[in-house]
């Protein structure tokens, strides 16, 4: 990894081009996310989100976890010093983030873990791969977007069954009930995910950003006003160079060479 921010708890690799590789960097403590390593994570975000170099970003914890929940040292706060830490703002950094982000899930992703690989848009998980949501085990419950995003992917039944019992969940149940988008052997999970960042950095950056704006602000909107958003966005691209490009190569059977304008 080529860079390093704060207390080395997570590192980037941008050695692959139009590729960010985001790395959560805390095995002793199992990557569990205290508020440095989310402060990090923001920050990065926040930094690759105007970032014109990088089209896609793969986030992982490496090969034997993915992030073991939040760190329980810093539960012993009060209701008004949680409130004041304002912890959704670092959230916020990464689901905005406009680029597409795979996770690459290893081993545990429990509690705010699992939390942090449903803010990608797409995950590739190992066989080892465990999924959970277990704050109900320790009096809490989730608290950045368990409830929501869970529900969202898996439906209600699946979802309550996971925060309610504090069941956890393997790789291959995960891709059943729709929480992951594909599961490989453990070895394989950071390359597949870096194979598909590159085939995603290949492609027409506005148009990626745009279908992922519009696919997830239509998640709160009726039908009619998501489809409405749909052919908005749909009609802006074609005035962008990309489009004619795109056109233009499939005409003269060549591979296009996009240049998100």
């Amino acid at each position: 990894m080529n860079k390093e921010i704060g207390n080395n708890f997570v590192d980037v690799d941008y050695t692959i081009q139009k590729i960010a590789i985001v790395k959560i960097n805390r095995p002793e403590a199992k990557n569990a996310l205290n508020g440095e390593v989310r402060k990090q994570l923001a920050q990065i975000f926040s930094e690759l989100s105007f970032n014109d170099e990088i089209n896609a970003v793969v986030l992982t914890g490496g090969d034997e976890v993915f992030a073991a929940g939040a760190d329980l040292k810093e539960m012993t706060a009060t209701s008004t010093e949680m409130l004041l830490r304002h912890t959704e703002r670092y959230w916020n950094a990464i689901s905005q983030c406009p680029k597409p982000v795979i996770a690459a899930v290893n081993g545990y992703a429990l509690g705010g873990g699992c939390e942090l690989a449903m803010h990608a848009d797409i995950i590739i998980a190992g066989k080892s791969a465990v999924f959970g949501q277990p704050e109900i085990k320790v009096g809490l419950m989730p608290g950045a977007g368990g409830t929501q995003r869970l529900f969202r992917a898996v439906g209600k039944f699946h979802a309550m069954r996971m925060i309610m019992t504090g069941a956890m969940v393997k790789a291959e149940e995960a891709y059943i009930i729709g929480l992951v988008s594909q599961v490989t052997e453990d070895d394989q999970t950071i390359p597949t995910a870096i194979q598909m960042a590159q085939s995603l950095a290949k492609m027409p950056p506005i148009a990626l950003q745009q279908i992922k704006e519009v696919a997830l602000m239509s998640e709160d909107v009726p039908l009619n006003a998501g489809l409405t958003l749909e052919r908005k966005a749909f009609q802006l691209l074609f005035s962008t160079e990309d489009k004619n490009e795109g056109v233009q190569a499939f005409i003269e059977k060549r591979k296009p060479s996009y240049q998100g304008k």
